[in-house]
């Protein structure tokens, strides 16, 4: 399936990929291939949860938790399960003195890293189907605006 990626560069691609994210004009596809690295770190037993935190960014004034995971030295929050209500403690609220550790990874490298890890595969791109221009055996278009007229006489005969 992958080769055995060293837990610290994926932790390093991770923390790269979710950076980009937060400032990416539509980031849905870092944040899903985020998680999809963080959930298979996880059944491997190479990340582990530590448990809850309250979210900073309510989600329709409601206050929403957010599961905290260790995978190396970095730090990531990803959406809970139901299980992980019952199963995990709440650790209140974030503590924004934390930093995790810098990393130069670019993006291009980190999705990747990411990419052969998940073994992910770009969706193929469905071709356009070209349309043919309608037309209407019923409808004839005004010749309107589109006839040269003989220039205005200045005088009468």
């Amino acid at each position: 399936m992958n080769q055995e990626i060293p837990i610290q560069e994926l932790a390093e691609a991770i923390f790269s990929i979710n950076r980009h994210a937060k400032t990416a004009p539509e980031p849905q596809h870092l944040y899903h291939i985020k998680k999809e690295t963080i959930n298979r770190l996880l059944k491997e037993k190479r990340a582990e949860k530590v448990g809850l935190h309250f979210s900073d960014h309510p989600k329709l004034s409601n206050q929403h938790s957010t599961l905290l995971i260790k995978v190396d030295k970095y730090f990531f929050h990803i959406p809970p399960t139901k299980e992980d209500f019952k199963e995990l403690n709440h650790l209140g609220k974030l503590d924004h003195n934390y930093r995790n550790p810098q990393s130069k990874m670019s993006l291009s490298r980190a999705k990747k890293i990411v990419y052969r890890y998940i073994d992910w595969q770009p969706p193929e791109k469905k071709r356009p189907v070209s349309r043919k221009k309608y037309t209407s055996s019923y409808f004839t278009p005004s010749s309107l605006g589109k006839m040269n007229w003989s220039p205005k006489k200045t005088h009468r005969n």
